[in-house]
């Protein structure tokens, strides 16, 4: 998460994008850790609200007296859904809780690259329990093509901004990078 050049322990970025950092902003290593973490922490606060209020939201609705009328399928998406939610959850509170671990251990380097990597599962599998979302509540509304057809274009949305957007800001990043070398 954060920049793409604050990707620590990110396996498709090469050491050499890491030192170009370091050397541009005139950081040690510590300096950038501690940067990345603090990028890191910013990023899962505002992903931390929105899947605990879907997690929340989810977890009432069993007891909502319409929900007893839902179809098998319907309550199949509905456990999936509050599966991916619950885990998304997870991953993305787990950072906090590796860092109560490995607080003053000096393992700053395993600390953020542990999160981003949690941050990342975290992100996926909230966009899961989203596209599931959309799907119990379009099915629910207008039907099953319905809620396919909307799962489907918010699963292409979600890939869009989180993954095609991103990688193609990095490429382009790293092209003007390359020309400015």
């Amino acid at each position: 998460m954060g920049d793409e050049q604050d990707a620590v322990g990110d396996p498709d970025r090469p050491e050499r994008d890491q030192e170009w950092d370091a050397d541009q902003r005139g950081e040690t290593e510590l300096d950038r850790l501690d940067r990345n973490w603090s990028d890191l922490l910013q990023e899962l606060r505002v992903v931390q609200t929105g899947v605990q209020l879907l997690t929340g939201f989810l977890l009432t609705l069993p007891f909502q007296s319409r929900f007893a009328a839902l179809g098998r399928f319907q309550q199949d998406v509905y456990l999936v859904t509050v599966a991916f939610a619950v885990a998304a959850t997870g991953s993305l509170i787990a950072p906090v809780l590796i860092h109560r671990i490995l607080f003053r251990r000096h393992a700053r380097r395993t600390l953020v690259s542990a999160a981003h990597r949690l941050a990342l599962i975290g992100t996926g599998l909230l966009g899961c329990a989203i596209v599931g979302v959309v799907l119990l509540l379009f099915d629910v509304l207008r039907g099953r093509t319905a809620g396919t057809t909307a799962a489907v274009i918010t699963l292409g949305g979600l890939a869009g901004l989180w993954v095609l957007l991103p990688w193609a800001l990095r490429e382009d990043s790293r092209t003007r990078r390359a020309a400015h070398e």
